[in-house]
């Protein structure tokens, strides 16, 4: 069964994300090999939660990424 969408938290690490977004791709795989690939609304569903989480992702990686730097270095004027 799909994953409702759930709004982004920052307490949700990208880590976290991955690993729903992995869930996620391994629900198409299997819904594919039991021939529910047919089901266009429930296919359409599951495709938009994979990009909303891929979504999140991304922008959760990148604020860690420079929440590190920031942290390390410094934060960047300019």
């Amino acid at each position: 069964m799909s994953h409702p969408f759930t709004p982004w938290s920052s307490s949700v690490t990208a880590l976290d994300i991955r690993g729903q977004l992995v869930q996620l791709e391994e629900e198409r795989a299997a819904a594919l090999r039991e021939g529910l690939g047919e089901i266009s609304a429930y296919m359409a569903d599951l495709h938009a939660e994979i990009e909303h989480r891929r979504e999140h992702y991304i922008g959760a990686a990148v604020t860690e990424i420079a929440t590190l730097r920031a942290e390390l270095f410094g934060p960047q004027v300019g």
